[in-house]
């Protein structure tokens, strides 16, 4: 499929965002109308999903061209922790997957209200743990990737996964991450995504009765030291561009080796539209190009289908 004007695609996205993440709207509708739009971005050609279990969610892994891949990634969605699916990053991931040559595992962890915190973050590390001790993967070329919410978690994950586990992720990828949800200090209330009625009302249902400065819900706040090598890429024009930009230096004063990338055309996390936009594919290869630096086997070398 030829790619779409950046222009044309992003005036498109506006309205349908302000429709689907409308606080006014149940979540249960949200989820399904997100869903519903999900097919509108395409498959690379050779895209093969299947469902399996993680951590005793249900996930899907994904794979362009060779179904055996002698790497993997886990990636976590956005979707402020209350929407979005496993189906609704799909076309993301398989790009993702497409250009780090390896097999990626989206997790469908449990939403919020039904399951509020710590309820994301205990089923991304049980997963990332089923990951290395029942499917053969080695923690030291498993990078953890997320967007938005899931960045955030991504964050959060490692963290646990290091300080219990003693297991550190061979590196993040931060798709414009939600580091600090309790934060309603904004630059506007309003971007092509995310709207801030929508964000800080979906940030409530998450945190239920838990602590907004708790490090496991807003990662901002928590110890950054000792974290793996972090790709972050953020849109300037971005609700979440101040906090984002934050983190970047709170890495960099922790000593952590940061690659950190302002996006000016694109909107927050793009990279959905990865198969419209050729700006949000080139964003996506950005991102494989940074994990297969850090990543053991075939797909280090950056060998593609």
């Amino acid at each position: 499929m030829p790619h779409l004007p950046l222009r044309l695609v992003r005036t498109t996205l506006r309205p349908l965002y302000r429709l689907t993440l409308n606080a006014r709207l149940p979540y249960s509708v949200q989820r399904r109308l997100l869903e519903a739009a999900a097919p509108i971005q395409p498959l690379p050609k050779g895209t093969v999903v299947r469902k399996v279990t993680l951590g005793g969610r249900p996930a899907e892994r994904v794979t362009v061209g060779a179904t055996e891949r002698p790497t993997a990634v886990l990636y976590l969605h956005g979707g402020a922790y209350t929407c979005a699916s496993p189906a609704t990053h799909r076309s993301l991931v398989a790009h993702l997957a497409a250009a780090t040559g390896s097999v990626v595992y989206t997790l469908d962890y449990r939403l919020a209200p039904e399951h509020p915190y710590p309820a994301a973050l205990d089923d991304a590390v049980a997963a990332y743990i089923d990951l290395i001790t029942e499917h053969g993967v080695d923690a030291a070329s498993t990078p953890i990737v997320g967007d938005s919410a899931g960045g955030g978690l991504s964050v959060a994950t490692a963290r646990r996964l290091i300080d219990r586990h003693g297991v550190t992720p061979a590196a993040l990828g931060l798709l414009s991450p939600w580091v600090d949800p309790g934060s309603r200090t904004v630059p506007f209330d309003r971007d092509v995504v995310v709207n801030t009625a929508w964000a800080f009302s979906s940030a409530e249902a998450y945190l239920g009765t838990g602590d907004p400065a708790d490090p496991g819900y807003a990662p901002l706040h928590g110890d950054l030291t000792g974290l793996p090598p972090t790709l972050i890429q953020v849109g300037v024009s971005e609700v979440l561009y101040p906090q984002i930009s934050e983190f970047a230096e709170k890495l960099r004063t922790a000593g952590v080796d940061l690659e950190y990338t302002e996006q000016p055309e694109l909107w927050h996390v793009a990279h959905l539209q990865a198969g419209l936009v050729r700006e949000a594919a080139e964003a996506v290869d950005d991102v494989g190009t940074f994990l297969r630096r850090h990543m053991s086997g075939a797909a280090a070398a950056g060998t593609h289908d």
